[in-house]
């Protein structure tokens, strides 16, 4: 399945637009996966770096009280960090702050996605490109132009992670699980 999604993306001329349409059919199956473990094995199983940052896009807006038009950049992944809610179905009565973590490791995981098709590697930084187009900006060893909301500050991220740690504390009502702050760090 991971690799005929992958496949889907890759063949369409533009692999962006494709792998939109490919995450708003696929989107409403993950919000019914009521295991953690279900959920987490299909997200990292995913080949297509792109359907990936898609799909969790889709899945933060929808946790989002007041979801943003902003692109997906790295103030997007902030804005995420400080908006969502936990919605996703869950089968068993799992404790607030699992859930939280699960949140937590999904933003990482959109971290990451998000660097593998912007910024990481010289054949995934042009993902957003169809394959021919691909082969020339490798060639011209084009840079992958980043989006505005890429340019944030240490500060920005420090602000945004204490937020993100007030608010937990007034939900959760005690000290945070090491669970959640080993989390952070590595988010930070």
């Amino acid at each position: 399945l991971q690799r005929m999604l992958s496949i889907a993306v890759e063949v369409d001329k533009s692999p962006n637009c494709s792998s939109c349409k490919i995450a708003d059919v696929i989107f409403p199956f993950i919000l019914n996966i009521p295991l953690r473990s279900q959920r987490e094995a299909f997200l990292n199983t995913m080949e297509s770096q792109l359907l990936r940052c898609k799909l969790l896009e889709l899945l933060f807006q929808h946790s989002c009280d007041v979801p943003t038009t902003l692109p997906l950049s790295l103030s997007k992944i902030l804005y995420f960090l400080s908006h969502s809610s936990v919605l996703l179905q869950y089968q068993d009565e799992t404790a607030t702050w699992q859930r939280w973590d699960e949140m937590l490791q999904y933003l990482s995981l959109l971290l990451l996605s998000y660097q593998n098709v912007m910024l990481a590697f010289p054949l995934a930084e042009h993902l957003r490109s169809s394959l021919n187009d691909r082969m020339d900006l490798i060639i011209q060893k084009a840079k992958p132009k980043l989006q505005d909301g890429d340019d944030i500050s240490y500060l920005e991220i420090q602000l945004k992670i204490e937020d993100f740690i007030s608010q937990m504390e007034q939900v959760l009502g005690q000290p945070f699980p090491l669970q959640i702050m080993e989390k952070l760090c590595m988010l930070r």
